[in-house]
């Protein structure tokens, strides 16, 4: 690309350097990068902030592995005893682990090491929390439609890899509260069925604790899961993403065919690394002055020894909840003894969780039958079914959470942990039945109030009377720009799957078979309230949406036909 200059009274073309140039045509000779830099760096990105998260994900990913490799530069992945003789007194003379004692090292005794550990910590929390908030995003918005499902299981496998990375994480320094954690690890591969002993000592090298289990979890913390991530965060981020139209929200003249935004370079990529820089600054902002995982204050791990209020990061506090509030139920069947108390909360929960998303959008393209090519996101108002089904899982996730802390919980408010306890277990059975039926009902609230907009406008607050004497409020018809959310036309998001009637009684083809009953149940009641774009007439001075700010770069995408 030629760069300009001004001078005089014109402007005159300045050709790049030699080198860079020929540079170019080599690269360009090999591997045709001249054409798709050309097209890549005018792709059109949507301007939205929600499409940002996954980037903070991204940009977490890359201080972790940053950090990580200072980090291992120090840390001694063995559970040999030493006598530790460094520089915090407290713990002077006092058996444990070199991974505990090449741990508090790090923390007292290298320069900027209780930073970096700290950064490496926090950028964790924030990675993780970074993929949640995207993959619900993408959920509530239905970007895990064709042909995105691939994408979809990407995030999903993502998440699941990073979620045991961090638990693998934290269990490193062999302190108390990390062998606590390795403890329940223990217990949960013990109540897989059959072959649960067998893996407990295959995993950890003999009996609990073993001497094992810190080199073993360090080669999969740096090694293995980083590597799977390495090369799937680019797959799922840039790959896909950039072969496939983007996705954005309807309104502005936006469709399911042409993508509205800012090109690539160089709006894009100068919002996205000033977005770095502020993950970075965040990051070590925590690092800095809010403290975490103080492995010095719980001392070493000791099988005989528990610490009082061990919580787990926020991530595994659902294994924690589920695990506090399941009654020990058991069963005892040939020989084998099935703990229902361990199995469930660890093995079934995860699946439901898990699983449940994995199916999600194959289920409700079985339910919808809707086998359309989806670039134009849904307003999670305007799916009610799908918006509540999501709003029941947070709230299934929320509880076990909150479970994970019941003894906390009755301390600080001084009531029994008997009321605690099964208070969260009717409270992780009712608790989704009734955030289904709330978000539901906020979202029709919301596409009635959408309604009233298109069709009356906003209201002013200013009230006239008529010369009959009756009094009515003045409304302003809202500009087309701002509307165009709402009344803008979009693909449908379900066809109906009605079952035919009978005919002179006799069954109709369509509708034998209970699985296409319920299908065609489930297929009413998910377009029971799908909002509808209404008819409005535009009103007179609101201008085409054309302002005063910056221009937008308009891109074409490709819709692939079925």
């Amino acid at each position: 690309m030629a760069a300009t200059r001004r001078g005089g009274g014109g402007t005159s073309g300045r050709r790049p350097p030699k080198a860079v140039d020929a540079s170019a045509r080599a690269l360009d000779e090999r591997f045709g990068t001249t054409g798709f830099a050309r097209k890549a760096m005018r792709k059109a990105f949507p301007d939205q902030w929600s499409f940002l998260v996954g980037e903070i994900a991204m940009y977490s990913f890359v201080i972790i592995l940053l950090t990580g490799v200072f980090l291992t530069l120090f840390f001694k992945p063995s559970m040999h005893e030493v006598v530790y003789d460094g520089s915090y007194t407290k713990l002077k003379g006092v058996e444990m682990s070199e991974a505990y004692a090449s741990t508090l090292k790090i923390s007292f005794d290298v320069r900027g090491g209780l930073l970096v550990r700290q950064l490496h910590h926090w950028a964790t929390l924030i990675f993780i929390g970074a993929i949640l908030v995207h993959l619900l995003r993408n959920f509530f918005t239905g970007a895990f439609r064709k042909p995105r499902e691939l994408n979809w299981l990407l995030g999903l496998v993502m998440f699941v890899l990073v979620m045991f990375n961090g638990l693998f994480g934290y269990s490193l320094p062999d302190d108390l509260l990390s062998g606590t954690g390795l403890r329940v690890v223990e217990g949960v591969t013990l109540s897989v069925p059959l072959v649960g002993s067998y893996a407990v000592m295959f995993l950890f090298g003999g009996e609990f604790p073993g001497t094992d289990i810190v080199p073993r979890l360090y080669v999969i913390h740096v090694l293995l899961i980083p590597g799977v991530l390495a090369a799937l965060i680019p797959l799922h981020a840039v790959v896909l993403t950039w072969r496939q139209t983007h996705t954005q929200f309807p309104g502005k003249g936006s469709s399911n065919t042409t993508v509205k935004g800012y090109p690539f370079f160089p709006v894009f990529i100068a919002k996205t690394t000033s977005l770095f820089l502020w993950v970075l600054g965040v990051a070590t902002l925590l690092a800095a002055f809010v403290q975490i995982n103080p492995v010095w204050l719980y001392g070493p791990y000791d099988p005989g020894a528990i610490s009082s209020g061990s919580q787990p990061d926020w991530y595994m506090g659902w294994l924690e909840g589920g695990l506090r509030i399941m009654p020990a139920w058991e069963i005892d069947a040939w020989g084998h003894t099935v703990s229902l108390s361990v199995a469930i909360p660890g093995l079934v929960v995860l699946g439901l969780l898990i699983g449940g998303l994995a199916a999600y959008p194959f289920l409700e393209r079985w339910v919808t039958g809707d086998p359309a090519t989806h670039h134009l996101l849904d307003r999670p108002r305007d799916v009610p079914a799908r918006t509540g089904i999501g709003v029941a899982g947070i709230v299934f996730y929320g509880v076990l959470w909150l479970a994970g802390g019941n003894d906390v919980l009755a301390d600080r408010f001084e009531i029994p942990l008997f009321w605690t306890t099964w208070f969260f277990r009717g409270a992780v059975i009712l608790g989704p039945l009734l955030g289904y039926a709330i978000a539901y009902r906020i979202c029709v609230g919301l596409q009635r109030r959408d309604l009233g907009l298109a069709e009356h406008g906003l209201e002013t607050g200013v009230i006239r009377m008529s010369p009959d004497g009756r009094f009515s409020e003045v409304e302003r018809p809202m500009p087309d720009e701002a509307i165009a959310a709402i009344t803008d036309p979009r693909p449908a998001v379900a066809v109906p799957l009605d079952v035919p009637p009978d005919i002179d009684g006799v069954e109709s083809p369509r509708a034998r078979g209970g699985a296409r009953r319920v299908r065609a149940a489930l297929n009413r009641r998910f377009r029971a309230d799908l909002a509808t774009v209404p008819e409005r007439t535009p009103a007179d001075g609101n201008g085409d949406g054309n302002g005063d700010g910056p221009k937008e770069v308009t891109g074409s995408g490709t819709v692939s036909e079925r």
